[in-house]
């Protein structure tokens, strides 16, 4: 079979890796890939949101099958345009991604169907959410409601701060026409756990939990970024919590979305924060997380590309999904400087017998030779029966590699192992 994979980064290089497990396939195209995904597919010079573009490939090149791994193609409706000519594809449709493309469609969602979430109000006057915020508990949080690169959440902890974070997103438009409604919640406390899953619309089958670290400092120090490392399992996450998420959130959720004529299929991720009442619904992705994809799929013991295709065709009841009963750890290297400004173009140079356990994501090839062009470069995952011997290896891999200006956290799982 010949298949083709949406995307560029760490992400969709760890899909990539797993696929080509698959003896079934015969070759996989990165749309538009990277330097690094290179080694493992062959990447096209076509734009993860170039619509056209994709579905031109897709038919000329006769693709059996299409996995579309980011938020913007999926909730621009990617996956609809693919299975218009015939092609499957895994991925929700543009009307199921709206559960991360609008978060005011998700909260109303949760508050519809009475799954767990933070108390919340919507505007799309920014006056009004001024006025409001003279009142609102204090710190609060401020969410734009559509897409904005991970970077539309503002947790303010005083009210100046919180009315500077209206006024940057409604007013002067920071993330564009995704700030045209904005959602002011509740502030929650507790720890934080990814839970990725596959779903057919039907069944819901929640892939092994992780724990990202989002700052870009030591000590959950500095701005937000896209994630600086993963563990898994997520300490937090017991037996108990699991077993609640499942009767409370994961299958309410599922039957809420095909209640509204918008069944999901693909992969639903779950953001949590286990409260002092319980756990609660935080956001939802309409796909799977970066960098918590570079933990999951290491320890996935099933093929992917059946689940995949389970999934697609509505049989992942019948369909094992069985993980590895051992620890991974991914620790993100990146370019000093992200996530404001950094420079590119610095030779990567990473030793052949661990270049298997890097995820490339922003690096680009130049003369043969692989070069940074992105803020977080690579993901480097370890796996062990500990927790503590996984993060041990991973930060023994990120020191045998080099670039010019590389930048890591020195805690990733410091928090996990506390938790332990």
């Amino acid at each position: 079979m010949v298949v083709m994979v949406i995307g560029g980064g760490g992400r969709e290089h760890a899909i990539i890796k797993k696929l080509k497990e698959n003896q079934d396939i015969e070759k996989i195209y990165a749309l538009p890939g990277n330097g690094g995904i290179a080694a493992d597919a062959e990447c096209v010079a076509v734009g993860a949101t170039d619509l056209d573009g994709i579905v031109k490939f897709a038919v000329d090149n006769a693709i059996d099958y299409a996995v579309v791994a980011p938020d913007d193609p999926l909730v621009m409706g990617c996956v609809d345009r693919l299975e218009e000519k015939g092609i499957p594809c895994f991925g929700p449709r543009a009307n199921a991604a709206i559960i991360e493309g609008s978060k005011v469609f998700s909260k109303n969602l949760m508050k519809k169907y009475g799954i767990p979430t933070a108390a919340y109000e919507v505007f799309d006057d920014a006056e009004k959410a001024l006025a409001y915020l003279d009142t609102a508990p204090i710190p609060t949080v401020i969410k734009a409601d559509g897409l904005a690169l991970g970077k539309g959440v503002i947790i303010a902890d005083t009210r100046e701060k919180a009315k500077a974070a209206v006024i940057s997103i409604m007013q002067d438009k920071q993330f564009g026409k995704s700030g045209d409604q904005i959602v002011i919640e509740e502030f929650l406390e507790g720890p934080e756990v990814s839970v990725l899953s596959f779903t057919d619309g039907e069944v819901v089958v929640p892939m092994i939990s992780s724990m990202d670290h989002k700052r870009a400092g030591d000590g959950d120090t500095g701005l937000n970024t896209g994630g600086m490392g993963t563990v898994a399992p997520n300490p937090y996450y017991t037996a108990a919590v699991a077993e609640e998420c499942m009767n409370n959130i994961f299958l309410p959720t599922i039957k809420a979305m095909k209640a509204e004529g918008r069944p999901f299929k693909g992969c639903l991720y779950f953001g949590l924060m286990i409260t002092k009442d319980g756990v609660k619904v935080i956001e939802y992705n309409c796909r799977f997380g970066d960098p918590e994809t570079q933990v999951v799929l290491p320890l996935l013991k099933s093929d992917l590309f059946t689940i995949m295709r389970a999934v697609t065709d509505g049989r992942l009841s019948e369909t094992p999904v069985e993980f590895e009963d051992k620890n991974a750890a991914c620790v993100i290297m990146a370019s000093e400087g992200y996530p404001v400004k950094y420079e590119k173009g610095y030779e990567i140079t990473i030793p052949a017998e661990i270049s298997d356990k890097v995820f490339v994501a922003g690096a680009a090839l130049k003369d043969g030779k692989l070069v940074t062009s992105g803020g977080r470069v690579l993901g480097v995952t370890a796996i062990a029966d500990s927790l503590k011997d996984a993060i041990d290896a991973s930060y023994e891999m990120v020191n045998e590699i080099h670039f010019d200006n590389a930048y890591w956290r020195h805690d990733i799982g410091k928090r996990a192992m506390e938790a332990e």
